[in-house]
């Protein structure tokens, strides 16, 4: 909820024109103000401009905020009104005192008359608790005038000291929970207790509980679900159905996309390309989506994963219609540096048209020499150059080993909170450390994700391990991972992995329908790189779970979204 005072100071900012060189501080403005810290920010906004009616402005806000305590918090009558009562019947102090550690006056000159009542005037009837803390008041002439000003406002009236001590006890909770939470939204759900509609029926110990549930269950999601019903459903800017497109139409459906604060999971055999499909889906992520993206990785290495990148950027053909590079090369020729040569009659290539290196070679010569004969090399550098540029949209690499749960967690807030990436892939999904060898801790790991998710609003996706068994692709079930079965209790998605033998492939067929009356054959390649996976959906709370098949060239990390797949039904006629 933005206050009056912060509303002032961002109308002030957005005055102020953005260059490079205010551009930094204008930040810590923003930072300053979401922190609470008005009187930074205010300093920092009359750095940036010195004009005179910015000036008065400025000072405004400055008197606004001069109390300790925000406007609401403040009330200097209750206060006066309960110092009077005290000096007009001193005994009274023996049951309306303040311990030290809950005494928050906000008015110092209140502060002094009420330690003058605690050792002098009503010294004999102050409890020896009720000093302790407490150091001796100052005395003047002023102080003398004031108490009589105090005595004479209470005067003849019709006070209820109980009250009266009441409710400054109430407000003197509220005034310190506000002092020791800091945290901004903490804050404001602190002054808004003030506002119960039952405020003033509630005791002190009610007041005291609701700052704990204040302080306690902010880290929860609240809302009144009969809020803008209306909206949510014209509007149609919910999390439900406005999730970012997967690279497969059918799984962008049947999930409604990819969504913020919910967890996925797919899960493969050994070796069968689980980084694969994460840089796949990260990279799609990344480019298309234009959204920054982190990989956390116990699996590949760095090395791997970045020619594995270049390989999925720069044969993918969504990404290609952005950096308009029209090329289709496998990661073992980036690798090899194997291009083909635009006249292979000019210069020496092996048996594939590759430019072959010289003997003695230098490597940067070589390079030189491929800018110079080869249209492909140029092609893949510069598919490289412009991944360079693309920053807003990076994808950001930590690679893990032996970790524990909130060291995971502590990686991925750090990257939430520093560069306010939402997109997260976690490859591979395992128990922490202390729990190898324990497959239900499994399930704790993936709880804390979940919970990271809901609460950031950040959307991560994990692979996990498949086991080695005879179950056929098709016939696949969660009792088929390798780790704990009761992981997928806690995902929001799951899908079951797993190819499909070369030698089987004549026994299932596709439709690009769900119900569909064409189906069409598994084509079988000589290459033995391309390969046909079936998808089972396992688990998916957005509805539908369809079975799949995809196409793939692991040598081009290239993923094909074919259809829906059935075993042949006998008596079918194959299309």
């Amino acid at each position: 909820m933005t206050t009056e005072t912060e509303k002032k100071i961002y109308e002030m900012l957005d005055q102020i024109p953005v260059t490079e060189q205010n551009r930094k501080k204008m930040e810590e403005v923003r930072l300053a103000v979401q922190m609470g810290d008005y009187r930074t920010a205010i300093t920092k906004i009359k750095e940036l401009n010195s004009e005179d009616d910015e000036k008065e402005e400025i000072e405004e806000i400055k008197e606004e905020e001069e109390g300790i305590f925000p406007k609401k918090l403040s009330n200097p009558e209750l206060e006066y009104t309960y110092m009077g009562l005290l000096l007009e019947n001193p005994k009274s102090i023996s049951r309306y005192y303040f311990l030290y550690r809950e005494c928050y006056f906000e008015d110092d000159k209140i502060l002094n008359v009420y330690k003058s009542v605690v050792f002098t005037e009503g010294g004999k009837y102050t409890p020896e608790i009720a000093k302790d803390g407490f150091n001796f008041p100052k005395d003047s002439e002023e102080v003398y005038k004031f108490k009589n000003e105090l005595k004479k406002n209470v005067k003849d009236k019709n006070y209820d000291m109980e009250k009266i001590y009441t409710e400054l006890k109430k407000l003197f909770v509220l005034r310190k929970a506000y002092i020791a939470n800091p945290v901004k939204n903490i804050q404001d759900k602190i002054i808004e207790i003030i506002n119960y509609k039952l405020y003033n029926q509630m005791s002190v110990e009610e007041v005291e509980a609701a700052v704990n549930q204040v302080t306690v269950t902010d880290k929860f999601k609240q809302t009144i679900l009969n809020k803008n019903l209306t909206s949510f459903i014209e509007e149609g800017s919910n999390n439900l159905a406005n999730g970012l497109p997967l690279p497969f139409p059918i799984l962008t459906q049947v999930f409604k996309g990819i969504r913020k604060g919910e967890t996925m999971a797919y899960a493969m055999p050994s070796n069968s390309g689980k980084s694969r499909f994460a840089i796949n889906l990260a990279a799609y992520t990344a480019f298309v989506n234009k959204k920054k993206v982190l990989i956390i990785s116990n699996e590949m290495s760095e090395e791997k994963m970045k020619l594995c990148l270049i390989t999925t950027i720069v044969n993918n053909p969504e990404i290609q219609k952005i950096h308009g590079q029209k090329i289709s090369i496998t990661e073992n020729e980036i690798l090899g540096l194997q291009f083909k040569a635009d006249d292979p009659k000019k210069v020496k290539v092996d048996e594939q048209g590759h430019v072959l290196k010289e003997k003695d070679e230098k490597q940067k010569d070589f390079v030189k020499r491929l800018e110079k004969e080869s249209s492909e090399f140029n092609k893949v550098i510069a598919v490289t150059d412009w991944i360079n540029k693309e920053i807003n949209n990076s994808i950001y690499f930590m690679n893990i080993t032996d970790h524990t749960n909130d060291e995971l967690k502590k990686v991925i807030m750090n990257y939430y909170y520093k560069e306010k990436i939402e997109y997260v892939f976690y490859d591979t999904l395992k128990t922490d450390t202390a729990n190898i060898g324990n497959a239900e801790e499994i399930k704790k790991t993936a709880t804390i994700l979940s919970n990271i998710a809901q609460n950031f609003g950040i959307f991560i996706c994990s692979s996990l391990q498949l086991a080695e068994a005879a179950t056929l692709p098709i016939n696949l079930d969660v009792n088929d991972l390798a780790v704990s079965r009761t992981v997928k209790e806690v995902l929001d998605t799951l899908c079951l992995i797993k190819q499909i033998n070369r030698d089987h492939l004549q026994d299932y067929e596709y439709s690009l329908k769900e119900v569909d009356t064409t189906f069409y054959d598994l084509k079988k390649y000589d290459d033995p790189d391309v390969r046909y996976y079936a998808c089972v959906v396992d688990k998916n709370r957005a509805g539908p779970k369809p079975k799949l098949v995809f196409r793939l060239n692991l040598a081009y990390n290239s993923w094909e979204e074919l259809g829906y797949l059935r075993l042949k039904q006998l008596g079918n006629e194959e299309t």
